[in-house]
């Protein structure tokens, strides 16, 4: 304690009006004065042990400063880790979407190769339809015809029959159309 007392009587007591010329190991020399307080000061400094509180605070820092290099390190790879599973799952969806405009092209090439099968299907009942209504009304226009003809010849038959039949000769007629009935019925 008298140590830290003498070292301030002379921190504070050297000062620039002592520092006249003289013999180095005088109070009155500024060099033996500042060489005497850095002394003082390294011997202070040794006593509360500050090299060693520097020492730690700088191992702290060291340590903290490595911690925190080895988290970023952490942080780093894991970011890589992730840009890689990002990566992948980005190729992965890619592929998907490749394979899934692949297969709608697929199908939509199907479902117009089935469209036109049957569109063909369709243009070829319609035909079939289209023919069997000619021949229907073909046959419906043949059947007309045949039976208007039926009916001329018919009508002229009775008129050439009525002109040449006698009443004796339609009623030998009449008897064997019952006859001929008779004979089928029994």
């Amino acid at each position: 304690m008298r140590l830290i007392a003498t070292s301030a009587v002379t921190l504070f007591g050297a000062t620039p009006a002592f520092a006249a010329g003289g013999a180095f190991f005088s109070l009155y020399n500024t060099d033996f004065v500042v060489l005497l307080g850095l002394l003082v000061f390294i011997g202070i400094n040794i006593y509360f042990k500050v090299p060693s509180l520097i020492a730690g605070m700088l191992d702290g820092r060291a340590d903290g400063i490595r911690s925190e290099i080895e988290e970023a390190r952490k942080l780093r790879e894991d970011a890589q880790s992730m840009l890689a599973s990002y990566e992948r799952k980005q190729k992965e969806v890619q592929e998907q979407a490749d394979r899934i405009v692949a297969d709608a092209k697929a199908e939509a090439l199907a479902a117009g190769e089935q469209a036109r099968v049957d569109l063909a299907k369709s243009v070829e009942r319609r035909l079939a339809a289209a023919e069997e209504q000619i021949e229907s009304a073909q046959a419906a226009a043949i059947k007309e015809v045949r039976d208007q003809a039926i009916m001329i010849a018919i009508a002229a038959s009775r008129e050439i029959i009525a002109k040449q039949m006698t009443a004796a000769d339609a009623n030998k007629l009449i008897d064997d159309g019952i006859t001929q009935v008779d004979a089928k019925l029994h």
